[in-house]
């Protein structure tokens, strides 16, 4: 780990500890040349993780990605940030003892978790996921999930 302020490569953890959602370590280091101090979390990511996408496409797993489309949906929502991380790492654990997963598996995923959580992120969600065209593919989805519920 590199110091901040000076770049220095040789830093040393003067405190460890876990974090309060218990998934990660927050390490409080000093740089050995500058005895500058700053803190730093190590957390657990999916890395071997491939997404197979459409025609056969396949790319890393990308939290951020998947953060940000959550986001985009749950604007202006009133949803904290550590619902939304925590419906992420959720998900995350779900997949951990795969290899590979489909681009549709994540949304489907997604999708039921915003279902539960915010009747207007699911359905924002889906209309991008989805490509709604119109209006009337909205009051269609909204339609099928009205009987989702009955």
């Amino acid at each position: 780990m590199y110091c901040i302020n000076c770049g220095n490569y040789s830093t040393r953890v003067i405190d460890s500890r876990i974090s309060d959602d218990g998934k990660s370590i927050r390490r409080r280091r000093e740089c050995e040349n500058c005895n500058n101090r700053f803190t730093t979390f190590e957390k657990m990511e999916i890395i071997d993780l491939i997404v197979e996408k459409s025609w056969n496409r396949k790319q890393r797993y990308s939290r951020d990605k998947l953060e940000d489309s959550i986001l985009l949906a749950t604007n202006k929502r009133n949803l904290s940030v550590h619902i939304i991380n925590d419906i992420i790492r959720q998900l995350e654990f779900k997949w951990s003892n795969r290899n590979e997963i489909t681009a549709k598996q994540i949304w489907n995923d997604v999708l039921d978790a915003l279902y539960v959580l915010d009747d207007v992120s699911y359905i924002r969600y889906a209309s991008v996921h989805l490509n709604f065209d119109s209006a009337k593919d909205f009051i269609e989805f909204i339609k099928k999930k009205n009987k989702k519920i009955v």
